[in-house]
C-alpha cells in the first residue's frame, strides 16, 4: 500500500473523536490510579532509540522483521514543518523496504487528531518517531491519550521507535533543552526509570545529562550517539551502529557517580540498571550489614554448596523439618519461568515425607492462598539450583521474603543448593544477570538475610574460587566471607556451624586479611587465596562469632 494520510468522512469523524477520546481518557485515568513498580521482565514490547543521524542498518531490519504486515505510523510533531519530515520518514521507510506506512494530518484540530492518532495507534504494528525538538512533541500530545495508547502497544507487543528527539521523548524525566542549564520536562515514560539523551558524543552532552540525573535520583541515564540505536526489549539493552551508549549512574551517600560505555554490538541488562539506580536513591549501602551478627535467634539453616546431596545432608534437612511429618515448600524459581517445573526434586522423592509443595509463583502472584497458605504451614523451605538473581526478582519487595523469615521464627528450617545457598546470606555475590563472574553486581547485591551478616559462595574449591571473596570482603570488612565446597552443606543453629557432607566449608573475614602486608593485592592464584580462609572439614563445627570478633 502507498502512504496515507489518515482523514475520515465529517459525521464519522464526529463519532470517532468521541469515540477515541473517550478511551484516551481511561488509558490517562488507569495510568494516573496505578503505581507503577519495577518489572523485572522489562517491558513487553520493543523500543528502538536512535541517537540521530544515520539509522544503523540492525535497526531498520528489525523495524522490517516486527512488521509483519500491518501498518507502521509515522509522528512527525518534533519537526518544525511537520508535513515535510513525515513525507521525509515515507521516502526513508519506503527506500528501506517498509511499505503501508501511514500518518495522521498534522493540521486537524486537536480533539480530530488525537483521535485518529489513538485509532491508528491500535492498528498499527511500528510507530516512528521522527526527530526535531522534543519539547514540541510532548507538547503537541499533551493530555491526548497518546502516551497512554503507545504504552498498550508496547504492552501488546508493538515496537515503537525513534530518532534524535524521537529517541528523547521516551524517557519520562526528558531532557527538553540547554546545555549548562538543561531544562528538563516530561516525556512519555515508555522506558522508565531512564533519562535518555541523544547527539551524546558528538555534542558533548555528558555534563548536561549528568546535571538533569543527579537531580532526579532513582533513574539512570542513557547517552547515545549519532549513528548508533539501542534496542530494548524484554529486559535486554543492546547497542548497534557506529557508535556507542554511556550508562550514569549518580553519586549516593555510599558510591561515587559512574558512567560506562557500551560498545555496538555490546548489551546490558535493563532490570539491573533500574535496581543500581533506585539502590542508590535509597542510600542503604547493601555491603553494611543491617541484621546484626552472623546468628540465628530460632530455627536452623542448610546451606548447600551445590552438586550431589550426600544422604546425611538430607536426612539432616528433613529431620530439621520434622521428619515423617514435616511440611515442605520447595521453590524452584531460580531458574527462568519458562524453565520452572513443579515437579519434586529426587532427592525429597526418596525421602519419607507426609506433604512437599512445589511453588512456582513469582512476585504477584506469591499473594494468592494458595501460596501463602504453603508457606505458613511450612516446617521446611528448601532454595532450589539456579541463578540466584531469579530469586531476587521473583520474591524481593513482596511479602514472601517476611514469610520465608517466618519459618525459622516458628523453629523451622531453610535450605538450599548453590544459587539457594547464596541467597541465604545478606549480601548476594555473584548476582549479575549477565554472567556469574561479578562478585558484587550493583542491583543485585542483597540476598533474603536468613544467615545476617553473610556473603555465602558455592561450588569454591572445585571451581578454584577462593580468589573471588576476597575482594568482597576486602571492599566491605564488616561481612563474613563463607565459600562452600561441592556435596558439603554448613548446618547453622544459633552461631554454631556445622560442617557435614563429602568436603569442607572455607571462612574468611577482615581480620583474616590482617595477614597481608599493606598495599598489597589480593592474591589471584588458588593456593595463596586459600591460606588466608579458615577451613573446616566435614565432621567438625565452628563458632560464627569467633571469626569476627576482631572486625572493625
Amino acid at each position: 500500500m502507498v502512504n496515507q494520510i489518515l482523514m475520515f468522512d465529517p459525521a464519522i469523524r464526529t463519532l470517532l473523536i468521541v469515540f477515541i477520546t473517550a478511551i484516551g481518557s481511561t488509558y490517562s485515568a488507569a495510568h494516573a490510579q496505578a503505581e507503577r513498580t519495577l518489572d523485572a521482565d522489562g517491558i513487553p514490547g520493543t523500543l528502538i532509540l536512535v541517537g540521530g543521524g544515520e539509522v544503523p542498518e540492525d535497526a531498520t531490519e528489525l523495524l522490517k522483521k516486527n512488521l509483519a504486515g500491518a501498518s507502521i505510523l509515522i509522528l512527525a510533531d518534533a519537526s518544525s514543518e511537520p508535513h515535510e519530515a513525515a513525507e521525509s520518514a515515507r521516502q526513508w521507510l519506503s527506500g528501506h523496504g517498509l511499505s503501508n506506512v501511514v500518518s495522521v494530518d498534522p493540521g486537524l484540530p486537536a480533539p480530530e487528531k488525537f483521535a485518529l492518532t489513538i485509532k491508528a495507534i491500535e492498528r498499527a504494528s511500528v510507530v516512528w518517531i521522527c526527530g526535531g525538538q522534543q519539547s514540541r512533541l510532548a507538547k503537541a500530545y499533551a493530555g491526548s491519550g497518546v502516551e497512554s495508547a503507545l504504552r498498550a502497544m508496547l504492552q501488546r507487543g508493538g515496537t515503537i521507535a525513534g530518532t534524535s528527539a524521537g529517541a528523547a521523548i521516551m524517557s519520562k524525566m526528558m531532557i527538553a533543552s540547554g546545555k549548562e542549564q538543561p531544562e528538563i520536562s516530561v516525556g512519555w515514560d515508555l522506558l522508565s526509570g531512564c533519562i535518555v539523551d541523544q547527539h551524546f558524543s558528538e555534542r558533548n552532552r555528558l555534563n548536561r545529562s549528568r546535571i538533569k540525573f543527579d537531580q532526579n535520583p532513582g533513574c539512570f541515564g542513557l547517552g547515545i550517539d549519532e549513528s548508533t540505536a539501542v534496542i530494548v526489549s524484554g529486559r535486554s539493552l543492546q547497542v548497534t551502529g557506529k557508535g556507542k551508549a554511556t550508562v550514569l549512574l549518580s553519586k549516593c551517600n555510599y558510591r561515587d557517580a559512574e558512567s560506562s560505555e557500551i560498545a555496538a554490538g555490546g548489551v546490558a541488562d535493563l532490570t539491573q540498571l533500574r535496581r543500581s539506580a533506585l539502590q542508590r536513591k535509597s542510600g542503604v549501602n547493601p555491603g553494611e550489614p543491617v541484621h546484626g551478627p552472623p546468628e540465628l535467634k530460632s530455627g536452623s539453616l542448610v546451606i548447600v554448596g551445590g552438586g550431589s546431596m550426600p544422604k546425611d545432608v538430607v536426612d539432616r534437612f528433613i529431620e530439621l523439618a520434622g521428619g515423617r511429618d514435616a511440611r515442605i515448600v520447595v521453590l524452584p524459581t531460580a531458574v527462568p519461568r519458562g524453565d520452572t517445573t513443579d515437579e519434586v526434586p529426587g532427592f525429597l522423592k526418596r525421602a519419607d515425607v507426609a506433604n512437599i509443595t512445589v511453588l512456582t509463583q513469582r512476585y504477584g502472584e506469591v499473594e494468592t492462598d494458595a501460596f501463602q497458605s504453603a508457606v505458613k504451614s511450612a516446617t521446611g523451605v528448601w532454595f532450589g539450583g539456579g541463578r540466584q538473581w531469579n530469586f531476587v526478582d521473583a520474591y524481593e519487595g513482596t511479602t514472601a521474603v517476611e514469610a520465608f523469615h517466618d519459618v525459622l521464627r516458628r523453629g523451622g528450617v531453610i535450605g538450599g543448593s548453590s544459587a539457594g545457598a547464596t541467597i541465604q546470606g545478606e549480601f548476594l555475590v555473584r548476582g549479575h544477570p549477565l554472567g556469574n563472574t561479578v562478585m558484587m553486581a550493583e542491583g543485585y547485591e542483597r540476598g533474603f538475610a536468613f544467615l545476617p551478616g553473610v556473603a555465602i559462595d558455592q561450588h569454591f574449591a572445585q571451581r578454584g574460587r577462593q580468589p573471588d571473596l576476597l575482594p568482597v570482603v576486602k571492599g566491605h570488612p564488616k561481612l563474613l566471607g563463607i565459600g562452600i565446597d561441592e556435596g558439603t552443606a554448613v548446618v547453622v543453629t544459633g552461631s554454631k556451624a556445622e560442617v557435614i557432607g563429602q568436603h569442607s566449608a572455607h571462612f574468611v573475614s577482615a581480620q583474616h586479611l590482617k595477614s597481608l602486608p599493606p598495599e598489597t593485592s589480593l592474591p589471584m592464584d588458588v593456593s595463596s587465596a586459600a591460606a588466608l580462609y579458615t577451613t573446616v572439614n566435614t565432621g567438625d563445627s565452628i563458632e560464627l562469632q569467633t571469626l569476627i570478633e576482631d572486625q572493625p
